[in-house]
């Protein structure tokens, strides 16, 4: 038996048709006032709903329209209007047999039939296109990780295929969510990479300052403190882009807003006594991007994205710690002294991280040979420490410092571009 439930403006109005629906052995279930049509469709599941007005306003086609999206049915409506637009709109809302003044009880089965036929019809329609769009947002997300995996290993467009398809079956899931994984990888790979540069930038550019007020290179320290803030504001713009605003956006925000005060101390030279105000203003930038780095971690969901974060503030602990025998040399007093006592602390922190690193399980030959070339530049930087109060050793601690961030430059690159990264 069909079961009907009847919406109406005048709910006493509708038991004659109550009454006629039930003589040709309809179930109706009661009658509901249309301003709670849908929660009780939702609460009674009636195989059709019978909408009787004089005609379907604005009111009534927005409550058919949610109707729609929350608890779609069949819906017959009987209604006094023969405007052709405003018919039309009823289809539109969710209509599915519209009837004009009156009806025929001999006919109230086959109008509900045709309805139910309608419905079904349609929401075979609307199947066919969702799968159709499926397949086709699912093509693009294949394209698009094949592509991240040709740029990360340089392999061909089959092969990137092939190893999807290799994944999809290891982990028994379709290639187009495998294909979402690596997008997925690869965009906060790359997010916690630029926001790890973010903390490596703060602390290189107050070593380069300290380097130019103590006439070490001043020519190449100076063009690589206009590069360093000049990737700080790149950095920011692309995490802008790249990163939700609703999720990230007040990490940003704090971000940008202690980087502005750095930048315009950067704007008032190179001196000795702005040193200290100029490192606590990085201090900042580097308490603001560190937790950038560890959210973007946490939301990405993947444990070898530690390895990537680890992996990148090895480059801001390079830098620290150049920084902070500049800073011990060339400042007096209990500034000076601070700097030189949290050297050995950062000298602790970067060698704990070079164990975990070297025993961290996502790795390859390359990564060996990177981090064994890393171990190198790290030995040449702590020989340049036991010299910073000297010229020469200043000159050499620039250098030391400098080599060493390339290493851990490219060692965090190939970290986000590795297969055990994208692929799990």
């Amino acid at each position: 038996m069909i079961s009907v439930l009847v919406a109406s403006a005048d709910i006493a109005g509708t038991s004659s048709l109550a009454a006629d629906l039930t003589s040709v052995g309809i179930h109706v279930l009661g009658a509901t006032d249309r301003r709670n049509v849908v929660r009780d469709v939702v609460r009674h599941a009636p195989d059709v709903l019978v909408w009787w007005d004089d005609t379907l306003d604005a009111a009534a086609l927005q409550a058919l329209q949610a109707l729609g999206s929350t608890a779609p049915l069949p819906v017959v409506a009987f209604t006094a209007d023969p405007d052709v637009e405003r018919i039309g709109r009823a289809i539109e809302a969710g209509v599915h047999a519209h009837v004009v003044n009156g009806y025929s009880v001999q006919r109230l089965r086959s109008v509900l039939h045709v309805a139910q036929a309608r419905f079904r019809h349609e929401q075979r329609l609307r199947s066919s296109l969702e799968d159709v769009t499926h397949r086709f947002e699912e093509r693009k997300l294949v394209d698009r990780a094949k592509g991240i995996l040709m740029r990360a290993t340089q392999m061909s467009e089959d092969e990137a295929f092939r190893l999807l398809r290799k994944v999809s079956m290891r982990d028994n899931q379709r290639v187009g969510q495998v294909s979402r994984q690596v997008i997925d990888a690869a965009h906060y790979a790359e997010a916690v990479n630029r926001a790890g540069q973010l903390r490596m930038l703060s602390q290189r550019i107050v070593k380069l300052q300290a380097l130019l007020c103590a006439g070490a290179e001043p020519a190449g320290s100076a063009a690589l403190l206009s590069q360093s803030v000049e990737r700080v504001d790149a950095n920011l713009v692309q995490l802008g882009r790249s990163l939700s605003k609703p999720t990230f956006g007040d990490l940003l925000d704090t971000v940008q807003g202690v980087w502005e005060p750095l930048k315009e101390g950067l704007r008032e030279g190179s001196d000795i006594s702005r040193l200290g105000r100029l490192d606590e203003l990085a201090d900042n930038l580097l308490s603001g991007a560190e937790q950038l780095t560890t959210s973007l971690e946490g939301a990405g969901l993947l444990n070898t994205l530690h390895v990537i974060n680890v992996c990148g503030r090895q480059r801001m602990l390079s830098q620290r710690l150049a920084k902070q025998a500049l800073l011990g040399g060339l400042l007096t007093g209990a500034t000076g002294q601070a700097a030189q006592a949290s050297a050995a602390a950062t000298v602790q922190e970067f060698e704990r991280s070079l164990a975990y690193l070297n025993q961290a399980p996502l790795s390859s030959a390359d990564i060996r040979r990177s981090l064994e070339l890393a171990g190198v530049a790290w030995q040449q930087l702590l020989g340049g420490l036991q010299r910073a109060d000297e010229a020469s050793g200043r000159l050499l601690l620039a250098r030391a410092s400098e080599e060493l961030l390339d290493a851990f430059e490219r060692l965090t690159e190939r970290y986000e571009r590795s297969m055990q990264m994208l692929t799990g």
